[in-house]
């Protein structure tokens, strides 16, 4: 039996519903409606009492509910035993708490107590069987499905699960894509995109830039055989200062070894005088002596002796002063 069951059973005893009647008239049969206390301690054979002062029969209020609430003094009265002290609250207390613990204990789910589940009934596709059900019944049904959907998901193993294989991809109308065969592919595409971006560049050389890295690779194949020190008397060294021209060196002139008028590539160059450029290219024997440019070139130049001259005069000023 439950805390609440017990208490509604032996302190809660419900009284008759009163009668409606008049204001002025009385009750047919004099009983008095109202709250009646009963003893706790009754064995279910309740006597009503002859004397008035016997306390052990059930008390009744004089008035009724609407009468009570409407007097204005006070018509409490202390009916039995005084109010208990500390020590029997305590007591009480203690026994209540009693009540509650084998309550909570008596409704707590245990595995022998747990409702039997009817193998033979329809069962929908959540697990729970169909018809009118408790709630306990329900809850062991769906618990029950769920232990066997995760027995059988370990019974097929790791092989029929998918777990450790690869991924399966596909395209929009349904065929498998090879995944390796397309990584390789996007490497490949990779490759000759960035050889054809390496073309583009090396394409937008000229032949001078490609003879000069050629030169370039066979001096520095020929510098594991060299001496770590070049004196003035080093025959390839002073060559190839000779071969360099300088258009304001006055001693070219004096050079008995003339270079052949054919640019680094083979073809012929021209032979007369010409503006200089910032890249030092010769025009080609073709070229008519006409200069068809902007003027940048010679702008450049003049900048350029300008700030020579300004460093020049202002080291000159520095040392006046």
């Amino acid at each position: 039996m439950s805390l609440a069951d017990y208490l509604a059973k032996n302190y809660l005893t419900a009284d008759s519903k009163p009668e409606k009647k008049s204001k002025k008239r009385k009750s047919k049969d004099g009983a008095q409606p109202g709250l009646i206390i009963a003893d706790d301690d009754a064995s279910g054979w309740v006597t009503k009492s002859l004397d008035g002062d016997d306390n052990d029969g059930p008390l009744h209020v004089g008035s009724t509910t609407a009468e009570f609430r409407k007097t204005k003094k006070n018509n409490w009265q202390t009916i039995g035993a005084p109010a208990p002290s500390s020590a029997d609250q305590v007591a009480a207390d203690a026994i209540i708490a009693s009540a509650v613990a084998e309550s909570s204990a008596h409704n707590a789910t245990d595995e022998d107590d747990a409702p039997v589940v009817d193998v033979t009934a329809r069962t929908m596709e959540s697990g729970a069987h169909a018809g009118l059900q408790s709630a306990d019944q329900v809850t062991a049904q769906l618990k029950r499905k769920q232990e066997e959907e995760h027995e059988r998901f370990l019974a097929q193993g790791a092989g029929n699960s998918g777990q450790g294989k690869e991924t399966i991809y596909r395209d929009a109308s349904g065929r498998i894509i090879n995944i390796a065969m397309k990584r390789a592919e996007a490497r490949k595409k990779a490759e000759e995109e960035a050889l054809a971006v390496a073309q583009a560049l090396e394409a937008q050389k000229g032949d001078v830039q490609h003879w000069d890295r050629e030169r370039r690779k066979a001096e520095i194949k020929e510098a594991k055989f060299m001496t770590v020190a070049r004196y003035a008397d080093d025959t390839d060294m002073n060559e190839e200062l000779k071969e360099k021209e300088r258009w304001n060196d006055p001693a070219m002139k004096f050079l008995t070894k003339k270079k052949g008028g054919k640019s680094v590539s083979g073809k012929p160059l021209y032979g007369g005088s010409f503006m200089p450029n910032r890249y030092g290219i010769r025009p080609g024997h073709r070229w008519d002596g006409v200069d068809r440019g902007n003027g940048f070139e010679k702008e450049w130049f003049g900048a350029r002796n300008r700030r020579k001259d300004l460093r020049e005069l202002e080291y000159a000023w520095q040392m006046d002063e």
